[in-house]
């Protein structure tokens, strides 16, 4: 009976979309309905407590095409509220689907709620996760495609296969035992391995045949640490970056942040044997290495020997790498004009923020914070707050737009931007680990990094041409990372460290995107079954 009141309300929805917003009767839609539960896996050889959907952990992958619709209904059989959010999906013009707890109200145990969404203008390789508190170190994730419509060119040869790898750190503690030791004032070690597709050492294989041509979409979706990628004798040749096709540049291994997703080419032009595909960690003592098999169906010997060597700490050795990571700019991108119509280098700039990291102690726990503002989760989404008008639960501009250097404090932060404006965020890391930032519904242009500390004579040495278009972005030790933004998606959108414990801790903001037009044209209303929690419960959405 459940099953098929979730259905006719999924249909119902789809009738509620097409009816009322009339804009993408002419895209797919592609349905999926989802259970979360809890399970039991032996990713690292001990039992664990884990998320699962729909009984997989990692989760169902999402299939799609360029604007297609996707209704995906949530059934949370957890015994605590959830939240899935989608690393990547711009959700134009839409944030109160992002999924974020400063624009989504959780789903409450025994509840469901169906998002619709849309890979409005997007192709790619992104992944969900779950964002409420530290869900996302006991799984819940999984991978999302987004591929080209049938009439835009892509710059490459169709591949023989099409190869998923989620890959990142775990912890044996789960979520709540994690939870328990920050509450208690306590620091978390380093995760106690590595991860390849929810499997431990030679867990997952990957057959190819030889001679043939394998697309691998790769991502971190780790919580603590940056990856390295290689395939043992195997040549990876960069094809896409969050949505981006880049200059095909071949690489014997791959530097992959936290949050980070990365498409490669891999020929199978060696004999035919089974070869180590490496995971290992960057930037840690002791390394943590994982592997995986590429396994040539005609195969006559199974892996073995030593695996093949990469880079540990170097900081120079990955900037460099990072450096030589350009958009093609001749190659279509989700539309048949090229990428590089666009001339990001000859907007005028109109604001420049600088977001310095920091950790700190208030009330004698650890915190991080981002321009001395140690975020603090609000009794009520964000978005929710804007749209109904409720006085109390954010300040706009609580967060300033440059460091201030004063000691770190608790506040709900929001910087207030406007609509249609270019601007320039520059990353500013003090510290002596790698940061990772994320900043949801945009895609923004990497022109810049650098160690020391940036000053406006740093924008001599920006890319200005060919950089690279994508969601995530890394800054290296007491350096720094510049980025372009064309502020042209309406809406609250999450900026954070994908370094979770951070995040959770307080190294995070909001970006509020305002503009005073109501038009539907700029922003889309609250979607009609909205859940609603904190001051805004007992309130309505909108009539049909």
């Amino acid at each position: 009976m459940g099953e098929n009141r979730a259905l006719c309300f999924s249909s119902l929805v789809v009738f509620l979309v097409l009816l009322v917003n009339g804009i993408n009767g002419e895209n797919p839609y592609r349905m999926y309905d989802w259970k979360v539960t809890y399970g039991y896996v032996y990713p690292l050889g001990v039992k664990q407590q884990v998320i699962l959907i729909n009984g997989q952990f990692p989760g169902p992958q999402i299939d799609c095409v360029t604007n297609d619709n996707l209704i995906i209904s949530v059934h949370n059989y957890l015994n605590e509220p959830f939240l899935l959010s989608w690393n990547g999906l711009q959700q134009r013009r839409n944030s109160f689907e992002d999924g974020m707890p400063g624009t989504t109200c959780p789903i409450p145990p025994r509840r469901n709620f169906t998002y619709i969404l849309q890979a409005k203008d997007q192709i790619g390789s992104f992944y969900y996760f779950p964002s409420i508190g530290l869900h996302k170190v006991s799984g819940g994730f999984g991978a999302i495609r987004i591929y080209s419509r049938p009439r835009i060119p892509v710059p490459f040869p169709p591949p023989a296969g099409d190869f998923t790898v989620l890959a990142g750190d775990w912890y044996k503690k789960s979520h709540r035992q994690l939870g328990r030791m920050l509450a208690r004032g306590r620091n978390i070690h380093m995760p106690d391995g590595l991860l390849i597709n929810g499997r431990g050492w030679n867990g997952y294989t990957f057959t190819v045949e030889q001679g043939r041509t394998y697309r691998f979409r790769i991502s971190n979706v780790g919580t603590a640490t940056s990856i390295n990628f290689r395939i043992a004798g195997h040549k990876l040749k960069l094809i896409e970056v969050e949505g981006t096709h880049t200059m095909q540049t071949s690489y014997t291994s791959l530097d992959i942040h936290l949050g980070q997703s990365y498409s490669v080419l891999v020929i199978a032009d060696q004999p035919p044997v089974d070869y180590y595909v490496v995971v290992s960690s960057r930037f840690t003592k002791p390394v943590l290495t994982t592997t995986a098999v590429l396994h040539y169906r005609n195969s006559w010997k199974k892996v073995s020997g030593p695996l093949p060597p990469g880079p540990t700490t170097q900081i120079g050795w990955s900037l460099n790498q990072a450096h030589s990571i350009r958009m093609n700019l001749s190659a279509s991108g989700p539309r048949p004009n090229p990428q590089g119509s666009y001339h990001y280098g000859l907007i005028k700039l109109q604001r420049t923020i600088v977001f310095a990291n920091s950790a700190a102690y208030i009330n004698q726990r650890q915190r991080y914070a981002i321009n001395s503002v140690s975020y603090v989760q609000a009794d009520t989404p964000l978005k929710l707050a804007d749209y109904f008008n409720i006085p109390g639960v954010y300040s706009p501009n609580s967060v300033p737009s440059y460091p201030t250097w004063r000691p770190a404090y608790l506040k709900t932060g929001v910087l207030q931007t406007d609509y249609r404006t270019f601007i320039e965020i520059v990353f500013q890391n003090e510290e002596d680990s790698v940061q990772s930032y994320h900043i949801d519904g945009y895609a923004f242009f990497v022109v810049g990094m650098d160690g020391g500390q940036w000053t406006p004579r740093s924008r001599a040495s920006y890319n200005l041409r060919d950089a690279v278009t994508r969601s995530t972005v890394q800054v290296y030790p007491k350096a720094w990372t510049a980025i372009y933004m064309s502020l042209d998606n309406v809406g609250m959108w999450n900026i954070r460290s994908e370094n979770w414990v951070r995040q959770y801790l307080g190294q995070q903001l909001y970006m509020r995107v305002w503009t005073p037009s109501r038009s539907w044209r700029d922003e889309y209303p609250i979607p009609k079954n909205a859940l609603l929690c904190g001051r805004a419960r007992g309130r309505h959405t909108r009539p049909i």
